[in-house]
């Protein structure tokens, strides 16, 4: 029973990590969006746009809790989070980064009210949160079934992981983001780090795909075994160390025009 909860710690420090790094750019982006506003307003417009956020992403996490079994939502989120995760990472390696993304975001923002504001706050922040939701239940479909009883179709223990880490991504957004965006900065390969964890993560959740009862590809009991969860959390590891020690290419403004 211990082993079952220090696998469930472990589990969520994971998420509560990715959830951190990913709530940086969260963060610039609602920033962005609110920098228009007078200083009086610009910290007001974030907070009800987080507090918005904060009530769709309860809903979204409520009835993601309800379709978790389901094989066919199963697959979906495992391309989507590959897609995702595989598309920053080609563009980071491959691609040029837009730097004008963000003042793009400022210009269209520019001239709104201040309720329109904390709209495309919120809208932004639900985008975001639909993104770390799917990986946290990807995440959390791979780990053992807890004692405690079921809630909406999902194992109690693993939804629970679930919404720790959906509150945490809030928190940390709300608290810690100029942390983490201090972290990037010094560290901006542990950015794409992030997103090599999403598509792995969705690697994860195709396994428990390819292993449901009415797929049969893998043995049902494959994502559980401690091969898997030795192959996955070793993976995992490696990409953490990767990110952390990879040569700091910090962006350059003056090499862009």
């Amino acid at each position: 029973m211990d082993s079952l909860w220090l696998e469930y710690a472990w589990a969520l420090l994971i998420l509560i990590g990715l959830e951190g790094l990913l709530s940086a750019d969260n963060a610039l982006v609602l920033a962005v969006i609110a920098k228009h506003l007078p200083d009086s307003q610009k910290k007001k417009a974030i907070n009800y746009g987080i507090i918005m956020a904060f009530v769709f992403r309860f809903a979204a996490l409520f009835a993601i809790s309800f379709i978790a079994n389901v094989w066919q939502i199963q697959a979906i989120g495992a391309a989507y989070l590959l897609y995702l995760g595989l598309k920053h990472i080609i563009k980071a390696r491959f691609g040029k980064e837009n730097e004008n993304n963000r003042e793009d975001i400022k210009k269209e923002a520019a001239g709104k009210g201040f309720w329109p504001t904390v709209g495309k706050i919120a809208v932004a922040d639900l985008a975001f949160a639909i993104d770390s939701i799917l990986a946290a239940v990807a995440l959390a479909l791979g780990l053992p079934d807890s004692p405690l009883d079921d809630f909406g179709g999902m194992d109690g223990g693993k939804f629970l992981v679930v919404l720790l880490g959906g509150i945490a991504g809030l928190v940390l957004i709300k608290f810690a983001a100029t942390w983490f965006v201090k972290l990037l900065a010094e560290r901006p390969a542990l950015e794409t780090t992030a997103y090599a964890i999403v598509a792995w993560v969705g690697v994860k959740l195709a396994v428990i795909t390819l292993a449901h009862e009415d797929i049969g590809v893998l043995d049902h009991h494959f994502p559980h075994s401690t091969v898997w969860t030795l192959i996955f959390y070793g993976v995992l590891v490696a990409i953490a160390l990767i990110g952390w020690f990879a040569p700091s290419n910090k962006r350059s403004k003056a090499g862009s025009v």
